[in-house]
């Protein structure tokens, strides 16, 4: 019966007309992304990575000479030095994969962890809007697929983040 009672008020809510005010949009993720401490945070990643950021781009250059190598000179080495070649290219490969593998997975752990740490303050901030305009439903902005002359209330949230 509960849930028959909860459709019924889903459907309910559904048919009822939504007016300008009472519905508007929000990008979370660029709000928080655009925010002054996301930006901190993201700096420090970069900062924290520079050194493996510049080894993975290094061994990626290496990694193309390598296999320009063996196109342009492959047909005219000896077997030996076209399977040296292929190994020292696999050897690299290898390299190259788990250094990017690292990189995205310490990328992954820090954004997860200022996500935790935020998520407090964006939800009091999403609040604090909602509030102001009397909103009564926000929906994802990716989720929309038109809007007439809506409320956006991504940039106000970003707005409350930095000036807290």
């Amino acid at each position: 019966m509960r849930k028959l009672t909860g459709v019924l008020c889903l459907l309910g809510a559904l048919a009822a007309p939504a007016y300008a005010t009472d519905v508007a949009v929000l990008d979370w993720r660029e709000a928080l992304m655009q925010s002054d401490a996301a930006q901190r945070s993201m700096n420090e990643l970069r900062n924290q990575t520079s050194s493996q950021r510049q080894q993975a781009e290094q061994l990626g250059e290496e990694l193309q000479q390598l296999q320009q190598k063996l196109q342009q000179d492959g047909a005219v080495m000896s077997e030996s030095e076209r399977s040296q070649l292929q190994q020292e290219l696999r050897q690299k490969g290898g390299q190259f994969q788990q250094l990017r593998a690292r990189l995205q997975q310490t990328q992954q752990q820090k954004e997860q962890a200022f996500l935790e740490s935020a998520k407090p303050r964006l939800d009091q901030a999403i609040e604090r809007v909602v509030a102001r305009h009397d909103v009564q439903v926000v929906v994802d902005r990716d989720a929309v697929i038109h809007m007439d002359d809506g409320l956006d209330l991504t940039q106000e949230v970003t707005d409350i983040l930095n000036a807290n």
